[in-house]
């Protein structure tokens, strides 16, 4: 049998090495090997002359029949490979095979926050010197505005596919990141848009829609097929929010998950981003999930991403997180043809490195995998290679080029981002916005006070320009400028002085301080959420010092404890700004002086220090744990002291509240196959008839719940205009047990003239908004008094769900 099996091996790579002798005698010398087509000057695979340069005809290949459906031309183009030649297109760099015409790809390109040169796929040079750097994803969380958001992803979309005409760009981008900030510690934060699953996943699915819809094909009978501008990809699934702290990695880590929390929290961003955004991609990710790696958990991604939420796309590991499974998890004893073997099967489509490449091949050969099982990956790669015009060319993208990349008009939505992400979090006396006819003179100090790389974060590429907050500040008045710090570690105290001075010298300072990449960051965790080094003596000295107002300003992902600023009565005003892109001075500049009134809001808890020493970042629960005394986490299970809470933002003026509810009670009339369900309550509690009922029945039978319907008007009863983030809180009845404080459900920016008012109507379906997990991980809508909160109780309005049996 062994002997069999070495002939036939034997056989095999005779016929590939054949296969690739043939395919050099096709190659022409003057073909230019290192170009994204093997050739020059085409923006697309399926070109004539692309062909005769490669010593083919192109009528002889039926995948570039554009007449023909487009699953038949995929089949074609399969079905001329060899199966090395197959196992060759399955990494990020996959290899193309010139014989049939297929070009090599990269599909590894990335754009967090704008097209980054970070993946190999897109690059910068004398012909593309940048791009714009938007506000990293937790500053533009920030401005929840969902408009914004899809706006800024066609900004970045249009960039990427001038770039790409130019041969600097792929079309398939591995971002956004939108995994859940579950702990303060994450260093992560800030790439992704907070805490909350709802907002992270309502920033997903607009920022993708921004990506990938072509205007006027944003929906299609046949979604598999519609054209995509660019191929969004939404990471990490699932469960992964620890990277390296105190020796727990993410490459090893077993995130030990609670299905309720899976559901909730680490899974519904990810369904919105697939169900709402219509992703053509979701990454999986280093770490296992209740001791299976994701990438290789059929019930994660065949069964849920690919079978439940159906994808209409391709999945991909985490870069070379195959081969962590065998190399560094150890996973069963895996070899690495039991590895590709396993992710094939459970659903994964490309493997961002070699390792898949290098052994699918054998893994058939072993007979651990079947050949179609690697056809299946194919087609969902070249499906999408095929929506985005790869190889038939998009005619409405054929004319962008390098004047469409770093606009003006690009600038400036970077410029009106900055701004609108930043949030006023302390403004004693109004001192701002500061008056620039009695500001004469202004001190600019702090390590942060000159940033420019910082503000931009990673996963950023070049960006057109910087205006640093130095820069911005002495567009508008006399600056002088001290360091203070000469980095943000902030371990020489000796230029505190020089800043103190300049302070006292001066109208009015304004202190830039916070923490960056050596601080938070991809593989970096943070110990602890202080300013780190002298920064605290710097900013309690200068603002002893100073002669007029002193005005603070934090850059950073994750809170900081400020405690000490928020209550010193010398500090007038403090401002968050996140890492607000390459237009940050400009954001900063433009609140201070009062260009725009600031309407940020924080998209993450600000905790005290002390948090971290009560539980370990490694606990994944959300809800407290009593036994061991762990808090809760995030703003829906946490009830301690904080600096500042999720949503909190001030605005230069005020705004009133009115609602105006269409009803106060929801009937539920079931059938006699629908059961009633129980929830756990507090003891004491009385509990209703029929406690609750299991939301996927009510589907399943459609009995109709009708939406819950009200309105806003937000009156602005301030003197200035300005913007306002409704935010719109669920409370689940009372004394249900292990039930959120509350939790977001719906949210909308709007802008208010001041003196005047404006109405804003919202829609809840109960079904779909107001579902509570159970610890049984069952979707359940409770029967009982519900109430509906806007902002930090601004306003608010009880419901009541019945839920009974109709006579029959």
């Amino acid at each position: 049998m062994a002997n069999i099996s070495s002939v036939f091996l034997c056989f095999s790579l005779a016929v590939v090495l054949a296969s690739l002798v043939n395919a050099a005698r096709t190659i022409k010398p003057n073909i230019e090997n290192d170009s994204p087509f093997a050739t020059r000057n085409y923006t697309k695979v399926c070109d004539p002359a692309r062909f005769s340069d490669l010593g083919l005809d192109m009528n002889d290949f039926l995948y570039c029949d554009s007449s023909i459906e487009v699953d038949m031309r995929i089949k074609d183009l399969i079905d001329r490979m060899t199966l090395q030649e197959k196992a060759l297109q399955l990494g990020d760099d996959a290899k193309g095979v010139i014989r049939i015409g297929l070009p090599e790809y990269k599909w590894w390109s990335e754009a967090l926050h704008g097209v980054s040169d970070v993946g190999g796929g897109s690059s910068f040079d004398e012909t593309i010197p940048g791009a714009t750097s938007f506000p990293t994803p937790i500053l533009s969380a920030a401005t929840f505005n969902e408009t914004l958001w899809k706006v800024i992803g066609q900004a970045v979309s249009t960039e990427a596919r001038a770039m790409h005409n130019l041969e600097h760009a792929g079309m398939t981008f591995w971002s956004p990141n939108i995994n859940v900030v579950r702990d303060p510690r994450w260093g992560r934060a800030l790439e992704t848009p907070g805490e909350d699953p709802f907002v992270v996943g309502k920033y997903a699915s607009s920022y993708v829609r921004g990506l990938q819809d072509i205007e006027g094909q944003e929906t299609s009978e046949d979604p598999k097929h519609r054209p995509l501008k660019v191929a969004a990809c939404c990471k990490h699934y699932a469960a992964y929010d620890v990277d390296n702290w105190v020796g727990v990695i993410r490459e090893t880590y077993n995130a030990k998950v609670e299905e309720r929390d899976m559901i909730e929290t680490f899974q519904k961003p990810f369904e919105m981003c697939v169900l709402e955004g219509d992703v053509a991609s979701v990454m999986c990710s280093y770490n296992q999930v209740n001791g299976l790696p994701t990438c290789a958990d059929p019930q994660l991604l065949k069964e849920t991403v690919r079978g439940k939420w159906d994808l209409n796309g391709y999945i991909v590991s985490d870069c070379d997180s195959v081969e962590v499974m065998v190399d560094r998890q150890k996973f069963l004893g895996y070899t690495p043809e039991d590895a590709v073997a396993q992710v094939l099967r459970a659903g994964l489509d490309l493997d961002c490195g070699k390792f898949s490449p290098d052994h699918v091949a054998n893994s058939v050969l072993q007979g651990k995998i079947r050949v179609s099982d690697v056809d299946v990956a194919l087609k969902n790669l070249y499906r999408v290679l095929m929506r985005l015009g790869f190889f038939d060319g998009r005619p409405e993208f054929d004319n962008l080029g390098k004047d469409d990349v770093c606009t003006e008009e690009n600038i400036n939505l970077a410029i009106q981002a900055a701004r609108e992400g930043m949030v006023l979090l302390k403004n004693e006396d109004q001192t701002l916005p500061l008056n620039l006819d009695e500001i004469k003179s202004l001190a600019v100090v702090g390590p942060h006070a000159n940033a420019t790389t910082v503000m931009i974060g990673n996963y950023a590429g070049v960006p057109c320009r910087y205006t640093s907050p130095l820069d911005a500040f002495k567009e508008a008045t006399e600056v002088i400028y001290e360091v203070g710090c000469d980095t943000v570690s902030c371990r020489n105290e000796s230029l505190i002085f020089p800043a103190m001075q300049a302070a006292q010298n001066t109208d009015a300072t304004v202190l830039v301080v916070g923490i960056d990449l050596s601080i938070e960051a991809e593989s970096l965790d943070r110990r602890d959420l202080l300013l780190p080094g002298y920064q605290r003596q710097l900013i309690e000295q200068v603002a002893m010092s100073a002669k007029g107002p002193v005005i603070l300003v934090v850059m950073s992902a994750g809170g900081v404890d400020i405690e000490f600023a928020k209550n010193n009565p010398n500090i007038k005003a403090i401002i968050w700004a996140g890492y607000a892109g390459e237009e940050g001075g400009h954001g900063i500049a433009d609140v201070v002086f009062g260009k725009y009134n600031p309407s940020g809001r924080l998209p993450l808890t600000w905790h005290e220090n002390d948090y971290v020493n009560m539980l370990p970042m490694i606990s994944m629960p959300l809800r407290p744990i009593d036994s061991l005394g762990y808090p809760g986490r995030t703003y829906k299970f946490y009830n301690g002291s904080v600096v500042y809470p999720f949503g909190y933002g001030l605005s230069y003026t005020t705004f009133n509240y009115k609602v105006e509810a269409s009803k106060n009670i929801l009937d539920v009339n079931l059938d006699k196959f629908i059961k009633c369900r129980d929830v756990n309550y507090t003891q004491g509690v009385a509990k209703p008839p029929c406690p609750a009922v299991l939301i996927d029945d009510l589907s399943e039978c459609q009995i109709k719940i009708n939406d819950l319907e009200f309105s806003v008007e937000v009156e602005n009863t301030g003197d200035r205009d300005g913007s306002e983030a409704i935010l719109v809180y669920w409370v689940a009845p009372n004394g249900i047990l292990d039930a959120p404080i509350k939790q977001l459900v719906a949210f909308q920016k709007v802008f208010v003239e001041a003196g005047k008012s404006t109405k804003v109507d919202f829609k809840l379906c109960p079904t779909k908004d107001l579902g509570l997990i159970d610890f049984q991980a069952y979707n359940l809508l409770a029967a009982g008094t519900h109430t509906i909160i806007l902002g930090d109780n601004v306003a608010s309005f009880p419901f009541s769900i019945n839920i009974h049996y109709s006579d029959y």
